[in-house]
């Protein structure tokens, strides 16, 4: 028995994506377990695995179609020698036009369209008001061609319209589109348009809400790196030149078992707003900003507060590899109950970062550098650090928020308790 292949959620906030690449050619058999494509989500390029055994036998949503929604037909999977279904492996239903959307207006046009048959180049209209049946892939792509589905003859099982219906029919005239959208703002200076990616179009919208519907409050404070520095310095020194054994601390590292320490002696920044109560976290997992090439990822290091600096190390070194690579799994970059985005290896002295719903707090570490500091009546050389604390106002107040950073800095001027 034939049956959809759907499109799959591969995030909690993923309402569509792109069909980045197929990996199966139709007619080609397929099993559990086969990675069949490749789907570009609000997070990163993810493979995609087959549930079923069977043969792909037709494929309804061509790769570098964008916008395809959750749960949407994009292939249809039959048994060994069964005949592929013409309208698709679902029964018509009225639902099918909410079920799968209109790619965005970048996806690529469908295949050339084979001459017109004969009942798509004489169509019969349909009675106004009669229910239309048409497949899923028939009512995507009359959509993208501009095709009136009542203007259109259909050839399937029943009178049901398929694709061979509408790839030849003709599109209705455009219409016109209201003032307000028909003078786009025009560039004149000399430029190059570079498409945004899935990825890059769902950053945006995230940050423009996270950004507008969160009350974001900021709460800075210097942190002097040395004692931190020399310890990192003392611990690689002991690490085993080679082995399994070996591994090489970074300042990030520390940071973050840092920052791990600071939420489990501070819970309440370790926390969500949510309309019906405060979420408090049992466990502490930080979540790290990675630049890739099409935006920006957070992994988790998960449980950091109960992991040593070395787990820590490797852990953070093995999420950043494979998240550049895109191969990281869905567990490991979904959740997480606080952020850190450091920039401090770009020299960057100062900034603040917006908050990772639904976290309650991101802290932005800036460069470590020599200044001028005051001891003991006496002006003395250290090296400092700016930390930028933002937080989501309707869980943390100033004064948690006051009370968190200071309690990071003594963790980071007094480090040992990261190594006892």
């Amino acid at each position: 028995m034939s049956v959809n292949i759907l499109m799959p959620a591969l995030s909690p906030t993923m309402t569509e994506g792109k069909l980045a690449r197929w990996l199966k050619k139709e007619g080609e058999h397929i099993q559990s377990g086969d990675v069949i494509a490749e789907i570009e989500t609000d997070k990163a390029t993810m493979e995609v695995e087959a549930v079923d055994e069977g043969t792909l036998g037709r494929i309804l949503v061509t790769e570098g179609t964008e916008g395809v929604k959750v749960n949407a037909p994009i292939a249809i999977l039959v048994a060994e020698g069964e005949t592929v279904p013409e309208g698709g492996a679902s029964a018509p239903a009225p639902e099918a036009p909410v079920q799968v959307s209109a790619p965005a207006k970048a996806a690529p046009a469908p295949a050339a369209a084979p001459a017109p048959t004969p009942a798509a180049s004489a169509p019969a209209p349909a009675p106004s008001g009669a229910r239309i049946f048409a497949s899923p892939l028939a009512r995507r792509i009359a959509k993208l061609k501009g095709i009136d589905l009542a203007g259109v003859k259909g050839s399937g099982p029943n009178g049901r319209i398929v694709r061979r219906d509408v790839e030849g029919a003709s599109a209705a005239p455009a219409p016109t589109r209201p003032a307000v959208l028909a003078a786009p703002v025009t560039i004149e200076a000399p430029h190059k348009a570079v498409p945004n990616s899935m990825i890059r179009k769902v950053i945006a919208r995230r940050l423009t809400e996270a950004k507008s519907t969160i009350p974001h409050f900021y709460v800075a404070v210097d942190v002097e790196l040395d004692a931190l520095l020399a310890l990192r310095t003392q611990l690689n020194a002991a690490s085993p030149a080679e082995g399994p054994d070996a591994y090489k601390l970074s300042v990030n590292d520390m940071l973050i078992k840092a920052a791990a320490v600071t939420l489990r002696r501070v819970p309440g920044v370790n926390a969500s707003y949510t309309e019906d109560a405060t979420i408090l976290y049992d466990d502490v997992d930080i979540s790290i900003a990675v630049s890739i090439p099409d935006g920006l990822i957070t992994p988790i290091v998960r449980n950091a507060d109960s992991k040593s600096l070395r787990q820590i190390s490797q852990d953070a070194k093995d999420l950043i590899a494979r998240a550049r690579a895109g191969k990281l799994k869905p567990q490991e970059f979904q959740g997480g109950s606080f952020s850190i985005s450091n920039m401090g290896m770009y020299g960057v002295k100062e900034f603040s970062a917006i908050i990772n719903p639904p976290q309650a707090a991101i802290l932005a570490i800036a460069a470590g550098e020599k200044r001028a500091v005051v001891k003991d009546d006496a002006i003395k050389v250290a090296t400092v650090m700016t930390v930028t604390l933002s937080v989501d106002h309707r869980v943390v107040d100033g004064a948690l928020a006051a009370e968190w950073v200071s309690t990071f800095r003594s963790v980071v001027e007094s480090p040992f308790s990261l190594v006892v």
